[in-house]
């Protein structure tokens, strides 16, 4: 469908023209970003899959073990321990861009401590409890690494979706509705030439 109030004039096909040369140029790079975003995409999905799988496997291991060290240490003697953990762990955030996306690199610190460094009693407690004690610490760690994956993913995604977008409105709807533009000014000025080459030779004649 023309555009409403087109001019069919020179000026005005020299400028539709333009906006098409642009806008497959436009077309062409959003492509090439929507490719490489999907490459990036599915680079990084396998590593999602597995991360969330090992997670709950954690998840699962951590919660068998606190179990076996409440059975033998007993429940207070775990809550004791668990009160003498006052450091937590120091996350810092680093943008990293991916193609033009904006995701996060977590780095963190005093996550996995020795056994000296806990600020529990080594002797007045069981091996169980430290078993119990390692097992959440990789389950921490586990999670962050997993919240980095996920975000990246997610914001890999919506990059994608919005690309899309602007590859589909090009191609279907911009450029189709330019080169009709483009057309039907043609026409005009061929039919206006013919009239004026009739006119001219009505008047000779």
């Amino acid at each position: 469908m023309v555009t409403e109030g087109l001019k069919p004039t020179r000026s005005e096909l020299i400028q539709i023209k333009r906006k098409i040369k642009l806008s497959e140029m436009g077309h062409k790079l959003l492509k090439m970003k929507r490719d490489g975003l999907m490459y990036e995409f599915f680079e990084v999905l396998p590593n999602a899959k597995n991360i969330r799988t090992d997670l709950i496997d954690i998840y699962k291991d951590c919660h068998q073990k606190l179990a076996i060290a409440m059975a033998k240490d007993g429940k207070l003697q775990v809550k004791s321990v668990a009160h003498t953990q006052q450091e937590v762990p120091k996350l810092h955030l680093e943008p990293k861009n991916i193609m033009g996306v904006v995701v996060p690199s977590v780095k963190f610190s005093m996550l996995k401590k020795k056994l000296n460094e806990r600020g529990y009693g080594i002797i007045g407690t069981s091996p169980d409890i430290d078993e119990v004690v390692n097992a959440y610490e990789k389950l921490v760690e586990q999670i962050i690494k997993a919240a980095e994956i996920e975000t990246t993913i997610k914001r890999l995604l919506e990059e994608i979706d919005k690309t899309k977008r602007r590859v589909n409105a090009l191609e279907f709807r911009v450029i189709p509705t330019l080169s009709e533009d483009a057309s039907y000014i043609t026409l005009r000025l061929e039919e206006i030439e013919r009239e004026n080459v009739f006119r001219l030779k009505r008047i000779k004649g």
